[in-house]
């Protein structure tokens, strides 16, 4: 990140954000002073315990001026870094130094120390507590922001929010249905329900549905899970205005319902031109067969443990854009989604294997809602540059939810509709 002198000149005057962090070194005969090992500490488990980060040291914090490091200090500055990353963080922080000369206002080059650390799969405890990186600076994780962050990393084994009993459930909310997809020879006593992780006692012993029960096997999984659901719509124009909204819908219902019902809101909403020659030939805005994967994907995947948030879908003139709650899982990025197989929700996406998929015209060719060989992306990415020309472009966003941009073909001349 950011690996020529240019390409950090350029960042540097643009300041702190998110991913970026300058500090000027303070010193007191060959130690350094400023800032102190706690304090330096903090600031960079914070950026491990969010999306990663790049730390320059030799950086004026205020003026962004480039004031460099004493090359005396160069080697005391190097084991201050490893003390902080190694010795007071728990776990130790994993991290890359670059030493590189930046010239300053006069010209005059100037060492400085490019720290990366990058986005951990762990939780990192620093000096004075836990820390994420919102924006340009660090801030305190509430209870509840730590306990999320640990399921999310897969440091807490034991803490798999599809697997947490849902208060105020029994197994009277399932519908026996809905269980018979996955239950064994029809089973649906409480100790198979049990095993199949459907179920669960609470700490006071009571037997309750869990949140994967809920979603896969009630009829109304949004009474307990009010954001469980998707929320659909169409703009007659290329940005998000409601003077322009043409039609809406919140999709609710078990899991497999809402990917159903959400590939036939596009469906319902896309634009399909037509060529005569000789016969129609119908060129649809986007790929089905990629909508359906991404429809799929974002309601496998998505953080289901982050309240009032919900996984959106909006169609415009030029584009589909889908949005999940939920950062990427473990150390997945966005420039590694297709090359890698990763999963938020292990029991989820193993229930919704064995739901069929709704496929009336054919165009999805899968014949189950997943197949969990990591090809769905790949799908998304060829299905659509090859139908409009342009590739789909993933974003995360504050390391809270995750964002898809299907662009939409452009009808050739002559075409119909």
């Amino acid at each position: 990140m950011f690996d020529s002198v240019a390409a950090l000149l350029r960042t540097i005057r643009l300041g702190d954000d998110s991913s970026r962090g300058f500090k000027e070194l303070r010193f007191r005969g060959a130690k350094v002073i400023g800032p102190s090992r706690e304090e330096f500490a903090d600031e960079l488990a914070a950026f491990a315990n969010a999306r990663g980060g790049v730390v320059v040291l030799g950086i004026e914090d205020g003026t962004r001026e480039i004031v460099g490091i004493p090359i005396e200090h160069l080697d005391t500055v190097e084991q201050y870094v490893f003390e902080a990353c190694k010795t007071i963080v728990e776990p130790p922080l994993y991290f890359f130094t670059d030493l590189m000369e930046l010239p300053d206002a006069v010209g005059e080059l100037r060492p400085v120390l490019k720290i990366e650390i990058p986005r951990s799969p762990f939780v990192h405890k620093s000096p004075n507590g836990y820390f994420h990186r919102q924006g340009s600076s660090k801030r305190q994780m509430s209870t509840e922001f730590l306990i999320r962050l640990g399921q999310q990393r897969g440091q807490a084994r034991s803490y798999r929010f599809e697997e947490r009993a849902v208060t105020g459930t029994t197994l009277n909310d399932l519908d026996p249905d809905l269980i018979q997809r996955f239950a064994p020879l029809g089973a649906t006593d409480r100790n198979t329900l049990k095993k199949m992780k459907l179920a669960t006692d609470d700490e006071s012993g009571r037997t309750r549905t869990t949140v994967a029960g809920v979603l896969m096997c009630s009829s109304k999984p949004q009474q307990w899970l009010p954001s469980a659901f998707i929320q659909a719509v169409r703009y007659g124009s290329t940005h998000q205005d409601s003077n322009y909204q043409l039609d809406a819908q919140q999709i609710t219902g078990p899991l497999d319902e809402q990917i159903a019902g959400g590939m036939a809101f596009v469906r319902r909403n896309m634009k399909v031109a037509a060529l005569k020659a000789p016969g129609r030939i119908e060129l649809p805005q986007f790929s089905l067969r990629a909508v359906f994967e991404a429809v799929v994907n974002a309601v496998a995947h998505r953080d289901y443990a982050v309240h009032r948030s919900k996984v959106r879908l909006f169609l415009f003139e030029d584009r589909l854009e889908l949005y999940s709650p939920g950062p990427l899982p473990n150390s997945v990025t966005v420039d590694s989604l297709d090359l890698r197989q990763s999963t938020r929700n292990e029991l989820l996406t193993t229930l919704l294997a064995k739901c069929r998929a709704v496929d009336p015209t054919g165009e999805i060719a899968r014949q189950y809602l997943m197949e969990k060989r990591g090809d769905g992306v790949p799908i998304i990415l060829k299905e659509s540059q090859d139908l409009s020309g342009r590739k789909p472009v993933y974003r995360e966003i504050d390391a809270a939810e995750v964002q898809l941009t299907i662009y939409a073909a452009r009808p050739p001349d002559g075409a119909t509709g």
